[in-house]
């Protein structure tokens, strides 16, 4: 036990938030959204969102100070090069950005907690584009 859960006071932004269950709930309702996102699903080429799903929330648990378990199980998390085999756009990346507001949202957090999550989820969706040309326009078949 360290001493903040001892102490029992919150230090990381992940227990600010509620931990596990929040970051969960947040990828749940997220992949939700993008299982019926004519842009987004077929980036997902596995047929079941689950282990997406499951690499994401592990990803967001380690980055906001919860379980190491992503890095355990994957290394280095290495965003772009995990992304450079798939087309992220412009559309692509208002379309993720909408179901993440969507999932932020549901959380119903602090305002100061939604807009430190928010602003982080923004900064990436933006750093991830790699093309400003659709899968078509490029003779990708997805």
């Amino acid at each position: 036990m360290t001493s903040t859960e001892s102490a029992g006071t919150p230090t990381t932004f992940y227990e600010l938030v509620g931990g596990h269950d929040t970051f969960a709930a947040l990828v749940k309702r997220f992949y939700a959204g993008v299982a019926t996102d004519p842009v987004l699903r077929p980036m997902y080429p596995e047929e079941d969102l689950g282990p997406a799903e499951d690499r994401f929330r592990m990803f967001l648990e380690q980055y906001w100070g919860g379980p190491t378990t992503y890095s355990e199980q994957r290394g280095h998390p290495r965003l772009r090069m995990r992304h450079a085999p798939f087309p992220v756009t412009p559309e692509a990346r208002d379309h993720w950005l909408t179901h993440m507001r969507d999932a932020i949202d549901s959380l119903e957090l602090a305002p100061e907690l939604d807009h430190e999550l928010w602003s982080y989820m923004e900064r990436v969706a933006h750093f991830l584009i790699n093309t400003d040309e659709s899968p078509v326009q490029k003779g990708f078949q997805l």
